[in-house]
């Protein structure tokens, strides 16, 4: 929590700070602005939660802000199928409304339907 000192040396309330809004939710199907790659997303973060040496092998003319949401997807290209993490700038809304052919999807979720997947019932919180 962001603490700031008084004038007294103590700690007082904490400075609020406002997050960015995620854009995307689980099961919506996305597609990476720059690199062809899509995915489905399966958890989101509401700030950057990787480690530090991770974002820093992204080169600094492309790395991205911390302070945005970040997700995680079951992601595919034309080679293989993998996970990937994703800051919110560098995505966008799939309009293929294709289903992801990763191996993984069916474990997380059922129905796909308007371009998007259901999460399944046992997965929920």
């Amino acid at each position: 929590m962001n603490m700031t000192p008084d004038s007294t040396g103590g700690d007082s309330a904490p400075i609020p700070f406002k997050l960015a809004e995620a854009k995307f939710g689980i099961g919506d199907v996305v597609r990476h602005r720059v690199f062809p790659f899509r995915g489905v997303i399966f958890d989101v973060d509401a700030e950057f939660a990787n480690t530090e040496e991770w974002w820093q092998a992204i080169p600094e003319e492309v790395r991205p802000s911390k302070d945005q949401p970040f997700y995680h997807l079951l992601a595919e290209n034309d080679d293989s199928a993998y996970v990937a993490y994703v800051s919110q700038q560098n995505l966008v809304l799939d309009d293929e409304e294709e289903p992801v052919r990763h191996p993984a999807v069916h474990q997380l979720f059922g129905e796909f339907r308007d371009g998007r997947y259901i999460l399944r019932p046992t997965i929920r919180n």
